[in-house]
């Protein structure tokens, strides 16, 4: 993004910043994440260490939830009609770049915000995110703080008593992101503060207690499907949830074998139901309920995760320059959305529209040419370490890597691997078998740094 020289608000010497006055999230997708992370209108001034927002005027136009804001810093003293002024040809830039069956009457007058906050509001509540939900995590935020200043273990455990009913899944999340973040920035000092503090929270809270019996439930279930191979069927899939010792093995077997789990599977297990008689009877009836609930869950989740891939794939095809567009948004491109662009350019030869089919052999060609991601090349690199002491080493020395993106480039992989196999490739065999071990080094690697 190009840097603009500006002022600094305390010292006024010349300062570089990115500046920008429209968010245009219908064009430019990431354009809500600059302006929602603080990456643009941000001064940091090296002469004088102020840091904060520079008062700029700020438009932001969102066409699929009908949002036209703005926003001028009190401090500019701008009129009206200054402001009016400056508003119009950015609108028309707006209207402009949309199809006309998206112009709509929302273009047609702005919302005025008095307050930045008030906007930011705005936006949010869109997504459905309400003040409530924003003042619960900034109260998350300020407890890792005051967890993290601690100057002792005794000091953090009375904090963690005073706040027990904090600990909860949202935390958790948020803190996994923060530890993320110190690692991925070269924080070490509070890298090492968080990895220590993560230890006591597993160990002092419900909540960290339950997380850590899952991740080791995950790693048993996970050991007994690798172990399984290609003898794993519906009967032996339905055994091993049947010998399940907890809620959280079940849930573990639930999320790694969904596909297992169709009407066939819970046939077989309506079939154990009926001739089975007493306490068992109520036992396996339990477990059904518990599992159509647990698979709903899960086929929510792929719902919503194939919803948001779907959205951002649209929002591209909107753009008149396709191959810019994708280009500009390579790192939004999930497995799920290259499997939507797949199924998309299927969709569209079948009804034979070549205009879309055009947009999507574009993207296509575009994801071919960056198919080698860093990703990908890292597994290339891992399934060369000649044991497992070179392999843990490996990810031990790149834990910024070992995120969501790459888990699923690696799943991905084990899939195409694991159909080439099937087919008959020697090659593919051999390959699939150093390709697993690769995987379950990375998914305990994974589990435990999220931890």
């Amino acid at each position: 993004m190009p840097q603009t020289q500006i002022p600094c608000p305390r010292c006024r010497q010349i300062t570089t910043a990115n500046i920008e006055n429209l968010f245009d999230v219908t064009n430019d997708p990431k354009a809500k994440q600059r302006l929602l992370g603080g990456v643009s209108n941000m001064i940091r001034c090296s002469s004088c260490g102020f840091q904060g927002r520079y008062p700029t005027p700020i438009v932001y136009h969102d066409n699929e939830k009908e949002l036209l804001l703005t926003f001028f810093p009190p401090e500019l003293g701008m009129p009206l009609n200054e402001q009016e002024r400056m508003i119009g040809p950015i609108i028309k830039q707006i209207t402009d770049n949309l199809p006309p069956e998206k112009r709509k009457g929302y273009l047609l007058k702005s919302v005025s915000n008095f307050t930045y906050e008030s906007m930011i509001q705005m936006i949010l509540g869109k997504d459905g995110i309400t003040p409530e939900m924003l003042k619960a995590q900034q109260d998350r935020v300020m407890l890792v703080e005051k967890l993290i200043q601690a100057n002792s273990a005794d000091v953090r455990s009375e904090l963690i008593k005073q706040n027990e009913c904090m600990f909860d899944e949202q935390f958790f999340a948020l803190f996994s992101r923060l530890a993320q973040s110190a690692m991925a920035s070269g924080q070490e000092p509070v890298a090492k503060q968080l990895v220590e503090l993560q230890k006591q929270l597993l160990e002092e809270t419900e909540f960290g207690r339950g997380l850590k019996e899952s991740v080791g439930e995950m790693e048993t279930a996970q050991k007994s499907l690798q172990e399984a191979g290609q003898g794993l069927t519906r009967e032996k899939l339905l055994e091993f949830v049947i010998a399940s010792p907890n809620d959280a093995r079940t849930r573990a077997y639930v999320s790694m074998a969904r596909g297992g789990m169709d009407y066939q599977f819970f046939q077989m297990l309506t079939e154990k139901i009926d001739k089975a008689a007493g306490d068992e009877k109520v036992k396996l009836e339990a477990l059904r309920e518990k599992l159509l609930g647990l698979t709903s869950e899960v086929d929510k989740q792929m719902e919503a995760r194939y919803k948001q891939a779907q959205d951002f794939v649209e929002s591209l095809l909107a753009q008149d320059d396709v191959v810019k567009a994708v280009q500009q948004n390579l790192e939004g491109f999930s497995q799920d959305a290259v499997d939507i662009v797949n199924q998309m350019l299927k969709q569209a030869s079948e009804k034979n529209d070549y205009t879309r089919m055009g947009k999507l052999q574009k993207m296509v060609e575009i994801l071919r040419e960056v198919s080698t991601s860093p990703e990908v090349a890292f597994v290339e690199q891992l399934l060369d370490a000649p044991d497992q002491a070179v392999l843990d080493g490996m990810l031990e020395a790149n834990k910024a890597l070992i995120n969501d993106q790459f888990m699923e480039a690696l799943i991905g992989l084990v899939a195409q691997v694991d159909q080439a196999a099937e087919q008959g490739n020697p090659e593919a065999k051999a390959l699939g078998e150093k390709l697993s071990v690769v995987y379950k080094t990375a998914l305990k690697f994974s589990m435990k740094q999220n931890m």
